[in-house]
């Protein structure tokens, strides 16, 4: 599947630095509760992410991720 540059312009991406991880018992497949800071204009935003294999708690504070915010919310497990 191909996406036009007019669908792709309309993605609000953005980068953020990882401020706070919390283990996601709830989550069916192991995950991270991650909450993200995109800086004072946007804030904080919370996601989970399935990157336990491959990250500790500990390594993922502080690392800069990038984030597309205007997807709309999706609730997965109680932590939307």
């Amino acid at each position: 599947m191909t996406t036009s540059y007019e669908h792709f312009e309309k993605a609000n991406i953005r980068s953020g630095t990882v401020v706070k991880v919390e283990n996601f018992l709830r989550a069916r497949k192991p995950a991270y509760k991650v909450w993200v800071g995109f800086g004072a204009d946007i804030g904080i935003k919370q996601t989970s992410a399935q990157v336990i294999v491959h990250y500790t708690s500990e390594s993922l504070l502080g690392m800069k991720v990038i984030g597309c915010l205007n997807l709309g919310d999706k609730n997965i497990a109680g932590f939307k």
